[in-house]
């Protein structure tokens, strides 16, 4: 199997990754982003980026992510799709290990997300990765056709739901509160043909077999009886996100709330290894934020590599 050595193995292509990649890249410092899925991550699926300075309201956050991405491209970022399944940091080089190959770096930039949740229902944990889903972008398409729920009322719910209207035949919504009316997103997804809104709706059970899942059992806030409703996927948004950090198998410090422990220079408990983005479970997920957590890591690790007093300033002046 292939190993790679490089200056700065970053694992997640999201904004956090991307911004970091960038100016590492453009402190001549050798870079690798392994990015498991581009399609994938909390920027990637919103449909419009209202709020990020300096670009077009309209922009998607489809858009903006590769616009970043090409750009850290341009300055030199070696950039692969590649599934990271651990990591061992123990040594002076931090090694990643991949079913394509091993990649070894003198820094590790952990920057993976938030996408995970803690089960909230019974039979969710169960039925994970088999018929139970946190990601429509990721799962969507395996649905073509059948019938799916989306459970939650969240913007990340209707921002999922929305994707499964592509895809799937009928998209029942369980909500234990309507949508607020002013909330135009959510009135958009009311008006979407092939989407049934349960409202006042609790989940109560999600039923399978070996298979995976068969159907789900809901409670009607007006009702006596539960009910059973036959379907093949469940998409759960009800907990919150939780950091991606299986693959680090518990080498680097988290706080209870499963973030991870940084510094001011987004330094982790460990020795050149930095930690941005969502994976550190602020409480303003936004993509601005992220970018900022990369372009301080990347500072810092130039300072880390190349023993540097004192951090560049990055801009021009003509």
């Amino acid at each position: 199997m292939e190993t790679i050595e490089t200056d700065v193995v970053i694992v997640g292509g999201g904004p956090a990754g991307c911004s970091c990649a960038l100016y590492t890249s453009r402190a001549d410092l050798k870079t690798i982003i392994l990015d498991k899925n581009p399609s994938v991550g909390a920027l990637a699926i919103t449909h419009q980026i209202a709020n990020y300075p300096g670009v077009p309201t309209d922009i998607s956050g489809d858009d903006l992510l590769k616009l970043m991405r090409d750009q850290a491209i341009q300055y030199g970022t070696d950039y692969r799709r590649a599934q990271v399944f651990g990591v061992d940091i123990t040594g002076e080089w931090k090694s990643v290990y991949t079913p394509e190959g091993t990649f070894k770096g003198r820094a590790l930039v952990v920057a993976s997300g938030a996408m995970g949740r803690p089960a909230s229902f019974k039979g969710e944990a169960e039925f994970l990765g088999k018929g139970v889903s946190y990601c429509a972008t990721c799962d969507g398409a395996f649905y073509k056709g059948r019938e799916v729920a989306v459970v939650g009322v969240n913007k990340e719910a209707i921002e999922e739901a929305q994707v499964l209207t592509k895809f799937a035949s009928t998209v029942h919504w369980l909500t234990s509160n309507d949508p607020k009316e002013e909330d135009m997103h959510a009135q958009a997804l009311l008006n979407e043909p092939n989407v049934k809104h349960w409202s006042k709706t609790r989940l109560m059970q999600i039923e399978g077999n070996e298979t995976g899942v068969t159907g789900i059992s809901l409670k009607n806030r007006t009702k006596d009886e539960n009910q059973s409703l036959p379907i093949e996927g469940v998409f759960v948004y009800m907990s919150g996100s939780k950091p991606i950090t299986d693959f680090l198998g518990g080498q680097i410090a988290v706080k209870e709330d499963g973030g991870v422990v940084v510094d001011d220079f987004m330094s982790t408990t460990s020795d050149g290894v930095w930690a941005i983005g969502d994976i550190r479970n602020t409480p303003f997920k936004q993509a601005v934020v992220a970018a900022s957590d990369g372009c301080i890591a990347a500072m810092a690790i130039d300072r880390y590599l190349n023993s540097r007093k004192s951090i560049r300033v990055d801009w021009v002046h003509s």
